[in-house]
């Protein structure tokens, strides 16, 4: 855990691959905008950039790595942020496509989820009544019947041909205090190598809920099963995203802010009035 006269590192998520264009005019879409908003986030603080990338013609979640090399060297190139690659993508994509450009980029950071999982904002779609494209409303429905897949195996591909090969280094995932189970039975096996930067991730449908409670209790976990060789850092899903945050810091922990974990300013300041869980 960060000690007390450390500072907090502040990650941004820009756009992800869980919000869909009508939920918000201010997701960024196109290559340029993701590179704006990505810049602008740094120039505001954010040490770390984690980065999806959008199918500039409507906006769905690609892994095309042509449309990642139209925005993530202009980031390079005005920032000094830490680049942070997906490997998640999205539900839909396969180990190859969500490997496919940071194997190619070999980036200083990627993120890595560490268990398979339900993830869903399917309840989202009953909110929302004219859509902008056709692809959004059987994206989000379509959520319910669908595996967030992280294997065992998954994980063990990843940290061989990511962080051995090339010698990226992670965010550990963690929606749930199964995930940190998970992270340790990898450090003892010797495929992960401290100091660790864990994301704790709450208020995903599918993983550990937002409540203050379980914030402590994945420290709490962490603290037992890794000591002090770890950093951890919080993510709060929709409105519950400043709180969570607030709290993380207070307890010596580091954030991430951005428009994939929430599309709030505060209570109804959003004109599309997007779903908490987020």
């Amino acid at each position: 855990m960060a000690r007390p006269r450390d500072k907090v590192i502040i990650s941004c998520a820009v756009t992800g691959s869980v919000h869909t264009p009508t939920m918000s005019p201010y997701l960024p879409l196109s290559p340029g905008d993701i590179a704006r908003q990505a810049i602008e986030a740094a120039n505001a603080g954010a040490a770390i950039l984690h980065l999806h990338a959008r199918d500039p013609g409507d906006g769905r979640p690609t892994a095309d790595p042509r449309v990642f090399d139209a925005f993530v060297p202009r980031i390079r190139e005005a920032t000094d942020a830490v680049i942070n690659i997906t490997t998640g993508g999205s539900t839909r994509m396969t180990m190859e496509e969500r490997l496919a450009y940071p194997l190619q980029l070999k980036p200083e950071m990627c993120s890595l989820n560490m268990g398979s999982m339900n993830f869903s904002i399917h309840p989202a779609a009953r909110k929302i009544q004219q859509w902008r494209y056709d692809w959004e409303k059987p994206y989000i429905e379509g959520m319910e019947d669908l595996i967030f897949r992280n294997t065992f195996r998954d994980i063990r591909h990843i940290l061989k041909v990511l962080g051995d090969d090339c010698g990226t280094r992670f965010e550990f995932e963690c929606y749930d205090v199964g995930h940190l189970y998970t992270l340790a039975h990898f450090r003892d096996e010797g495929l992960v190598q401290g100091p660790l930067f864990i994301r704790g991730i709450f208020g995903i449908l599918g993983g550990i809920g937002p409540d203050a409670e379980n914030l402590m209790f994945m420290k709490n976990t962490a603290d037992r099963l890794f000591g002090d060789g770890y950093r951890f850092s919080v993510l709060g899903a929709g409105r519950h995203q400043m709180p969570l945050l607030t709290m993380g810091a207070v307890l010596g922990g580091n954030v991430r802010v951005g428009l994939e974990d929430s599309l709030y300013r505060a209570r109804d300041s959003s004109p599309n009035r997007a779903p908490s869980r987020c």
